[in-house]
């Protein structure tokens, strides 16, 4: 059976089209992916240890292509494991798995969304508790520096003006209070009196 001459075009054509669109096979999609300059760069990045700088890297080649796994899988094991940004972890590890859902490290990066999610629910459950826990902090340690504050004013203060150690004690002086009638009536004649005063009669004794 001769396969007509148009059919033969068409499905050349269509291969065409398949190769210039990307729809390859997996394995050269993926070696491609591997291959691309800034996916290169980020690689080597990582090597260097200059993570941020692999992360940008990885950013671009998923700007050259969207559908890169190879970059995604990258990018989001740096946001787990250095930028602790576990959202955007998740999300570069939800692309790959749609990139490549039957990769060899598919249920590896299914573990590494879990244990992201968890992350994430700590922060958002401890938040309230750990903001309440902060303000309390702050609030005794601003309490704190006042106090010490002052206590450094005193001794300043003391360092400027010290204690003599040789200061006399005054001595209690004893009152005596008089014991009788006449003792009373001297005391009264020797102070001094106000005008009209030689009127008034002296104390006397008054027997009840």
């Amino acid at each position: 059976m001769t396969v007509p001459l148009s059919l033969f075009r068409a499905a050349l054509l269509s291969l065409c089209v398949l190769a210039f669109s990307g729809c390859w096979p997996a394995s050269h999609s993926q070696l491609d992916e591997e291959k691309e300059p800034h996916f290169l760069a980020g690689k080597s990045r990582v090597n260097a240890m200059d993570y941020q700088g692999a992360i940008e890297s990885f950013e671009k080649a998923l700007e050259v292509n969207p559908h890169s796994g190879a970059a995604h899988f990258e990018a989001g094991l740096l946001y787990e494991k250095y930028k602790l940004d576990y959202a955007a972890a998740i999300y570069h590890f939800d692309r790959f798995l749609e990139q490549r859902p039957k990769s060899d490290y598919a249920e590896v990066v299914k573990q590494r969304i879990l244990a992201c999610k968890q992350e994430l629910a700590k922060t958002v459950s401890l938040g309230p508790v750990a903001q309440s826990m902060q303000s309390e902090f702050d609030k005794l340690s601003e309490e704190n520096k006042r106090l010490h504050d002052e206590v450094d004013k005193w001794r300043a203060f003391y360092a400027r003006n010290p204690v003599p150690t040789n200061t006399p004690v005054a001595t209690p002086v004893a009152v005596r209070t008089p014991t009788s009638l006449a003792q009373a009536n001297r005391i009264y004649n020797s102070r001094p009196h106000y005008p009209g005063a030689a009127s008034l009669s002296p104390i006397r004794r008054v027997d009840v």
